[in-house]
């Protein structure tokens, strides 16, 4: 079992859901927001980076299972101020995570909506309502806290698919790299076939 914390940065409100995973199966163990108060960007960072580590913290004492983190990417907003502010948010959220050993993977906002709702282009209620299906929630969490929850599923979702294709791959006896974006066997594989 591994458990996965999910973040959606932002600078105002970072959402955050946790899930842990056993095989397929992905069980819903907690989700919120951290709000930030202050009107300086740096008091706003130091809340960020506090309240992950405080809840991150809270889970490695209560469990002894591995956390691995995902975090949204930052998409380019029409507006520089903005974008910039999501970008330190996004930094003092992968900071919290990295100083605590975490391994952190980051996801596109359309890799995240493809692994939740199957299309890269869903509004953010089908994303909220696959997110409780898929963790059979009674109730739709908060926007942000729903956004952390569908980052925390499509790092389940590509880590359950790579465990799959790592065993797979093992079984056939073969391994695979990949080189210049496509998928190919390994040099000694192709010297195999050759000598047959």
């Amino acid at each position: 079992m591994t458990l996965i914390i999910g973040i959606d940065p932002g600078s105002r409100m970072t959402g955050y859901g946790i899930v842990s995973t056993e095989g397929d199966k992905i069980t819903f163990l907690d989700a919120g927001t951290i709000r930030t108060n202050s009107t300086e960007m740096s008091e706003r960072i130091a809340q960020i980076f506090s309240g992950i580590t405080r809840i991150v913290t809270h889970y490695q004492k209560y469990s002894d299972k591995p956390m691995h983190a995902a975090v949204e990417q930052v998409f380019m907003a029409s507006n520089p101020d903005s974008a910039l502010k999501l970008g330190q948010a996004r930094g003092a959220a992968i900071a919290a995570l990295t100083a605590l050993d975490l391994s952190v993977s980051e996801y596109t906002a359309r890799q995240i909506k493809q692994a939740v709702c199957g299309y890269g282009a869903a509004d953010k209620d089908q994303v909220s309502a696959m997110v409780c299906r898929i963790l059979s929630l009674e109730v739709i969490p908060q926007q942000d806290a729903a956004d952390g929850l569908a980052c925390a599923i499509c790092h389940a979702h590509s880590s359950h698919s790579m465990h799959k294709l790592l065993g797979n791959t093992a079984l056939l006896g073969r391994s695979s790299t990949k080189k210049k974006g496509r998928w190919r066997l390994a040099d000694d594989d192709l010297l195999r076939l050759k000598n047959r």
